[in-house]
This record gives structure tokens, C-alpha cells and sequence, in this order.
């Protein structure tokens, strides 16, 4: 009992770490990331069905190879079969997977059409990739550009929640429930802006803007980062969102305006208020 007592309680420390770095990767962590948006969501079903229908045919073929070694070695058949083709096997082996294809396609276009559809918008922002650095600029507010950097390892401060080469100096801020458009850009080489619990992944190209969208549905602080080999530095450019209620969003816009220093602390604190609370109701 004592054993299953200890056993239980690092569980649920484990499962509290997970809980309070939602939008980060843990250790040993198998399967996607917790979905926070419609499109990640619809990424985590279809990435589900494939996997039962992959199941299912894995174990198809292994039960058929295993009867074949069984039901036809030299032992048991010592007399083979002439038998060149078999018309019902052949139109079977043919019609079911495109019938498979077919179940895979229909639900694949659906999230497809999802993801590059962009529905009308509360906000809309820009995000350029440099070597190797981000850049951001809120086109709906008057927030001039500022560029999020990798914080150094000397200057990670675990106590305010910051994580090795995932936080930024300067992170971005969005409204939790709010329809974001995000225009991606590149001013040198491709870079990839990817956000895994958005389902996120859009290339950053140079002289083209692509254009993708999302709607976190759960507060917290995310983080991803380029995905495209983009030079000496491409492990070192992440991504930090900070997803905030609606009037946390309105009080750091404001500040941020005019003094975008003012801003990241005012949402550091807020940040430093979350995990008190976190840490308090534990």
C-alpha cells in the first residue's frame, strides 16, 4: 500500500508538471500535444482514424501471413498449387483499398479546407523570420514591430517560468477565444513558423506572404519554434505565445503602444500571478 501510495503521488506530480507547461514539451512524453484550437483538434481526429485503420491492417496481414506460412509450407502442402490468379481475391484486394483511400480522403480534404480557409478575424499579425529571430508586427493595433530572440542560457529565470531554448525575450500576446489571421514572411532565407498545440506548421518564404489562422480556446503560455533548416542558428529561434483573457490582451495592447518594454512586464506579472494561483490551489 505504501508503495502504491508513492507510486500514485509522483503520478500525480508528474501530471500536475504536464497540466501547468500545457503548451511545452515534457520528458519521456509519448503522442501529440493537448489541442487548444479547432484545427488541432480536427488534426487529433484524423491523425486517430489513420491510426485504427493502419491498425487494423497491420493486423490484417500479419494474420494472413501467418496462415500462408502455416497453411502452405512444404510440411503441410507438399504437393503446391498451379493456380496463377484467383478473379474474386484480385477485385477484393483491389476495391477495398481504394474503399480505404476513400475513408482516408474525405475527412483529409475537410481538414485541409479548414486549415488554409481563413474565417473572419478579431486580429491580424504579421510574422517575419530573420537569422534567427522572430519579428512580429499586430497590423489591427498600434503596436510597432518588435522581434521575439531566444533568452540565453545564462539568463533563464526559472522562477518566472521560463524553459530552455523555448522562451523569447519578447513573446507574443493573443486574446483567448479571438480568430487570429496570421501573414507569414521571411526577409532572408525560408524559415517555418510551426505551433504544435495549434496544429500549426507554415512556411516563412521570402518575397511571399502565406497566410493561416487560428483560435486558441484554453489560456496559457505556448511555445514552438522554426521549423525549416534555416543556417547556423535554426535550433535557436522559438516561438512564445501567451494566450490571456480579453481584458489582460486590452490592458497589454495599450501599454505595449506605448512602451513595449512596459508591456512584457505587465504580462510577466500577470504570468507570475497565473502560477501563484497554480501553485496555491494544488
Amino acid at each position: 500500500m505504501r508503495f502504491l501510495s508513492a507510486l500514485l503521488a509522483i503520478w500525480t506530480g508528474l501530471a500536475a508538471t504536464a497540466a501547468a507547461q500545457v503548451g511545452a514539451p515534457t520528458p519521456d512524453a509519448i503522442g501529440l500535444r493537448e489541442a487548444v484550437t479547432p484545427v488541432m483538434e480536427s488534426v487529433v481526429e484524423f491523425h486517430t482514424l489513420v491510426m485504427y485503420i493502419i491498425s487494423a491492417i497491420v493486423i490484417l496481414v500479419m494474420i494472413l501471413l501467418l496462415y500462408v506460412m502455416i497453411r502452405y509450407n512444404r510440411r503441410a502442402n507438399p504437393t503446391p498449387s498451379k493456380n496463377s490468379h484467383n478473379t474474386l481475391i484480385e477485385i477484393i484486394w483491389t476495391a477495398v483499398p481504394v474503399l480505404i483511400l476513400v475513408v482516408i480522403a474525405i475527412p483529409s480534404f475537410r481538414l485541409l479546407y479548414l486549415q488554409d480557409v481563413v474565417p473572419e478575424a478579431d486580429l491580424t499579425i504579421k510574422a517575419t523570420g530573420y537569422q534567427w529571430y522572430w519579428g512580429y508586427e499586430y497590423a489591427d493595433l498600434e503596436i510597432g514591430e518588435f522581434y521575439a530572440n531566444m533568452v540565453a542560457d545564462e539568463d533563464i529565470d526559472e522562477a518566472a517560468g521560463q524553459l530552455r531554448l523555448l522562451s523569447t525575450d519578447y513573446p507574443l500576446v493573443v486574446p483567448v477565444d479571438a480568430t487570429v489571421r496570421l501573414n507569414v514572411t521571411a526577409a532572408d532565407v525560408i524559415h517555418s513558423w510551426a505551433m504544435p498545440n495549434f496544429g500549426l506548421k507554415i512556411d516563412a518564404i521570402p518575397g511571399r506572404l502565406n497566410e493561416t489562422w487560428f483560435r486558441a480556446e484554453q489560456t496559457g503560455v505556448y511555445y514552438g519554434q522554426c521549423s525549416e533548416i534555416c543556417g547556423l542558428r535554426h535550433a535557436y529561434m522559438p516561438i512564445e505565445i501567451h494566450v490571456v483573457p480579453q481584458d489582460v490582451f486590452d490592458a497589454w495592447a495599450e501599454t505595449a503602444a506605448e512602451d513595449v518594454d512596459a508591456g512584457r512586464t505587465m504580462i510577466a506579472e500577470y504570468q507570475a500571478g497565473v502560477r501563484e494561483t497554480r501553485m496555491a490551489s494544488r
